[in-house]
């Protein structure tokens, strides 16, 4: 990053590799062969071209059970409800595409077990849209079936909180514990290439202090791909969405922390640029003097009586931390998000003794 670009103050780093419940061995790596980037195999585009094959005989001879329509405009609850319907042949071709689609996710899977950052991964939890499905659903199973059968020793399950909540909900694990002492819910940010998700997080902590049961009190989605706005414009919108918020939860005595929670495309660098990742967001969020962070910090200073504390990082890597409290039976583990690309992550849960609560109990008792 440039050395006169605008840096963030605050209790963390973005974009870091050390968070209190987790080390992050890798994020957001781009796999390839000859034919381009693998992750681009097991996206939301490869299914969709898959299904297209499927049904090309049958648009030849007139008897598609879609009836004609673009395979892109096809959504997820139409091709679950043909899954289980009385035609057999539309279910055929839905069955036929989840299988294909299994078998280049457990390909591209495969591939990412074979690198060293992602060595001696024991789970691997499905994230991302696509997840949000029943055929989803079916293609991360058989996607798990057949890598057992090649004798990989590995569980892959589908993310457990709604997709669209993830995002939001793992913000709250980017946070030190401590923030929430006086507060019982936080800002989160989800950035994607066509949607921007804000919402106010309730931590929950007194049901679970592992915020197992978290949960999103209020969200907003603005399909930014639509309205094409520049860059600062779309920093306004999402500025101006985050104080009706603070003032949603004012009103309603929630005591928000001065934290807002970022997950955003790309690779984060530590004063809060992103490096690469980006290109899909409106206008360049790459440059070395464009910081959100900051941006966010100087629209939104104060939320309530404290200062306004900003950490970012990447969006598979904050999905995949909403799954911390569930993946506490394995050391190693790892999140692919399915959407636009193939969003990855993979953490290794840090022992009890290595947090620094652990540390800070363990100095008092000497």
């Amino acid at each position: 990053m440039a050395e006169d670009a605008p840096t963030t103050a605050g209790i963390g780093k973005h974009g870091a590799l050390r968070l209190p419940s987790v080390d992050i061995d890798s994020y957001n790596i781009e796999l390839k062969d000859e034919e381009g980037f693998l992750g681009d195999r097991a996206s939301k585009g490869a299914f969709q071209a898959i299904l297209d094959g499927w049904r090309k005989p049958l648009k030849k001879s007139g008897e598609d059970p879609f009836g004609g329509k673009a395979t892109e405009e096809i959504g997820k609850k139409q091709l679950d409800d043909m899954l289980i319907g009385d035609d057999v042949e539309a279910s055929a071709i839905v069955h036929s595409a989840v299988e294909d689609f299994a078998q280049e996710l457990a390909f591209v899977t495969r591939r990412f077990l074979k690198t060293k950052s992602w060595d001696k991964t024991e789970a691997i939890v499905v994230g991302g849209g696509f997840r949000q499905s029943r055929i989803g659903e079916l293609a991360i199973a058989r996607a798990d079936i057949i890598l057992k059968s090649e004798g990989f020793k590995i569980e892959m399950v589908p993310i457990r909180f709604d997709p669209d909540e993830a995002g939001l909900i793992g913000c709250a694990h980017l946070a030190p514990s401590w923030i929430f002492a006086a507060h019982d819910s936080i800002l989160a940010v989800d950035i994607g290439g066509s949607n921007i998700r804000c919402g106010v997080v309730e931590t929950r902590q007194k049901k679970a202090a592992d915020l197992s049961k978290a949960g999103v009190w209020k969200s907003k989605l603005w399909r930014h791909a639509e309205d094409e706005p520049t860059r600062e414009g779309a920093v306004k919108r999402l500025s101006g969405m985050l104080k009706d918020f603070i003032s949603e939860a004012e009103k309603e005595g929630i005591k928000l922390a001065p934290f807002i929670g970022v997950s955003c495309p790309g690779v984060i660098e530590e004063g809060g640029a992103i490096e690469k990742g980006a290109q899909n967001l409106p206008g360049n969020w790459e440059s070395s003097k464009f910081n959100l962070p900051a941006s966010l910090m100087e629209s939104i200073p104060t939320i309530g009586k404290h200062d306004t504390v900003v950490l970012m990082h990447n969006d598979g890597v904050v999905q995949g931390l909403s799954e911390i409290p569930f993946m506490q039976d394995y050391k190693r583990w790892g999140i692919l998000t399915i959407g636009t690309g193939l969003g990855n992550a993979r953490f290794t849960n840090r022992k009890k003794s290595d947090k620094p609560e652990a540390k800070e109990k363990k100095k008092k008792a000497s």
